[in-house]
């Protein structure tokens, strides 16, 4: 059986926690497309394009991995590209509630589809885009939370 998650994001930037997530669960799935999420309301720093350049650049090495950009419900999403699950990360226990209601009204919406979460690993449990966004926009190193590419798009963001 050929199984296929959709790990949706805005990843802005993509961090390391997103990608040791995203190798974890390949070992666990045939097939995963990173869907990098056009959200009308967030103000992301980068484009969305650039986001998928930035993740394509990411996972290269990863070839059960695809990115993907999309707008509109996830579940249609999910339909279009013939995936069964949608993969999801828990930080903390203060991202269960969110994640327990998105997981609710997607089954509602798409009840063919399941929700599975992982958690990160522990030394990725504080790393998220927003903290690297500050870090980066305070002249931070965020070198240890991001690949080189992305460390170096932020520099080149915030140099402007």
């Amino acid at each position: 059986m050929n199984i296929t998650a959709v790990y949706p994001g805005t990843f802005d930037p993509i961090t390391n926690g997103h990608t040791d997530l995203i190798c974890r669960a390949s070992r666990f799935f045939d097939r995963i497309i990173v869907a990098v999420a056009d959200n009308p309301n967030k103000q992301p720093l980068f484009t969305q394009a650039q986001r998928i350049q930035l993740a394509e650049a990411v996972l290269a090495d990863n070839p059960k991995v695809s990115v993907q950009g999309f707008s509109g419900l996830l579940v249609d999403f999910v339909h279009q590209v013939g995936a069964q699950a949608i993969l999801r990360g828990l930080r903390a226990v203060s991202d269960f509630e969110y994640e327990f209601q998105l997981a609710t009204m997607n089954r509602r919406l798409a009840p063919d589809v399941e929700t599975l979460y992982l958690t990160p690993a522990e030394q990725n449990t504080f790393i998220s885009s927003t903290l690297v966004r500050e870090i980066a926009a305070l002249g931070g190193d965020v070198t240890p939370f991001v690949h080189p590419e992305v460390a170096a798009a932020l520099q080149e963001k915030w140099q402007k």
